[in-house]
């Protein structure tokens, strides 16, 4: 049976636990029985490169003493052991001892867990189906990174869940602009499902590690912030699938800090991150920042957070609404700092759809470099492709329609889809950076005169048409004239 055959199994399993109500918990449920899964796989490599390994999870708690016998625990003896035994235990700090980085890890995936299964005898069917996969089969690993992105998808349509989930087509386009490179600090401030932190992990993997040595750093500069506890829980399994064996994924609101808390040695190489849009923050979060940026929008309070963390010669890539574009106020004074403490040298348009189901708007990719002010703004309107209307969750972006963008990247000249817009101009329009595609004519905007006369014209084409139609019908019926 394929891995994607077994979880959707697995989540037919689950509807049928009355404890289990909608995908968003069916998903939560899922992913903390994967993350012991692969833990536990992890495990089994760590044992046979040494010999004094010892595991932060108690013996009798480990998923192969209990979870690997299909004929094991079911019923009502499983679901108290998992309720009162294995839950308790994991989330109890004095579990850990000897400062284990790896019962941190544990701890912090299991803080905010919860077993909604209500039946020991479904719980049962559904880790007999888990253990079909072996997380140490670089098929199945590699299998299972691709259902992953799956489930991930399947946030979209859980509610507001969509909110964490940026297409993978996104994400690989913007870091492969960026192209962190091994020694970088890397942070997303709002990393959701790590979809940022994964795909820059492979990007510097493939491009510039060569030995196990650089693995090992490359694993100790990648850094996450999660406020909310079911993307933290999916973040912390993606980066351990992903083979980070402690993941540095903190589980807080990063805007609660306030600014001037930040030391030089907090500063990064590399942010990349798209923070939630429309989010609006709890009272008290804006007065860690200076008086005259103030807001409770959290794309707004992220650019402020994203510019000051970036260390001089830092890169920056961020996805934001149109409506951070054209906002004024607040918004106004925030873009205008951005443009003098960075060079935004990129702004990539993006149409409707890309994040459909979850939301309509349109979006932009913004990419900046700190230390430098802004000069001149280089726009790119992606395209659909041909033959599209519109994105949905069946015709998602893919990556292979940013190729025009890619061979521009480092050979700009204008065209249909590509312009620049000097600094000066952004300033007269009081920091606007909506600028519209000037080689597209907007049909709503066009000269009235202009539309008259073409229209009196389509007009004249019209009755030339009827009245030769209505002479050859007369031919026919053997009249003539008109």
């Amino acid at each position: 049976m394929s891995i994607s055959t077994t979880i959707k199994t697995i989540q037919d399993i689950m509807r049928k636990d009355a404890g289990v109500d909608g995908d968003a918990q069916r998903i939560s449920q899922l992913v903390w029985m994967i993350f012991l899964k692969i833990f536990d796989d992890r495990e089994a490599e760590y044992e046979l490169l040494d010999d004094n390994y010892h595991s932060p999870i108690p013996e009798a708690l480990r998923w192969r003493n209990w979870a690997t016998d299909s004929e094991g625990m079911t019923g009502d003896t499983l679901l108290d052991f998992v309720d009162n035994v294995l839950f308790k235990t994991l989330k109890d700090a004095n579990t850990y001892q000897d400062n284990n980085r790896r019962g941190f890890v544990i701890k912090a995936v299991f803080e905010d867990a919860y077993n909604y299964m209500k039946n020991g005898t479904l719980i049962r069917q559904v880790i007999n189906k888990l253990n079909e996969i072996d997380f140490n089969s670089s098929q199945d690993r590699h299998l299972f990174g691709d259902i992953y992105e799956q489930i991930l998808r399947d946030l979209q349509s859980a509610g507001n869940a969509g909110e964490y989930y940026t297409p993978r087509a996104v994400t690989q386009f913007m870091v492969d602009m960026i192209d962190p490179k091994l020694g970088e600090r890397i942070l997303d401030p709002a990393c959701g499902t790590g979809g940022f932190l994964t795909c820059a992990l492979e990007h510097i993997k493939n491009k510039y590690v060569k030995t196990s040595d650089d693995s090992e750093k490359l694993h100790k500069l990648i850094r996450g912030v999660e406020k909310k506890p079911l993307p933290h829980l999916l973040c912390m399994t993606n980066m351990l699938l992903h083979g980070v064996e402690v993941p540095a994924i903190t589980h807080d609101n990063t805007l609660s800090r306030p600014l001037r808390d930040y030391k030089p040695s907090d500063r990064v190489n590399v942010i990349i991150t798209n923070p939630p849009f429309g989010g609006m923050e709890e009272d008290g979060i804006e007065s860690g920042f200076p008086a005259t940026f103030r807001t409770k929008e959290t794309a707004d309070l992220f650019l402020l957070l994203i510019s000051h963390l970036l260390q001089d010669g830092g890169r920056g890539g961020i996805v934001l609404p149109d409506g951070t574009l054209f906002g004024e106020g607040v918004k106004t004074r925030i873009k205008e700092k951005l443009l003098e403490e960075c060079n935004l040298h990129t702004i990539v348009r993006l149409p409707n759809g890309v994040f459909s189901p979850y939301t309509g708007i349109k979006t932009n990719l913004l990419f900046f470099t700190k230390g430098e002010p802004t000069q001149e703004i280089w726009y790119y309107e992606h395209p659909y492709p041909p033959g599209y209307k519109s994105y949905s969750k069946t015709k998602p972006i893919r990556i292979e329609e940013f190729a025009p963008e890619k061979a521009w990247w480092d050979n700009r000249i204008e065209s249909e889809f590509a312009w620049k817009v000097p600094i000066q101009v952004i300033k007269d329009n009081g920091y606007n950076l909506d600028i519209k595609n000037p080689h597209t004519v907007d049909f709503e905007h066009r000269d009235v005169a202009e539309m008259l006369e073409e229209y009196e014209l389509l007009l004249k084409d019209l009755g030339e048409t009827r009245n030769s139609l209505k002479r050859e019908l007369m031919t026919a019926l053997g009249g003539g004239g008109v």
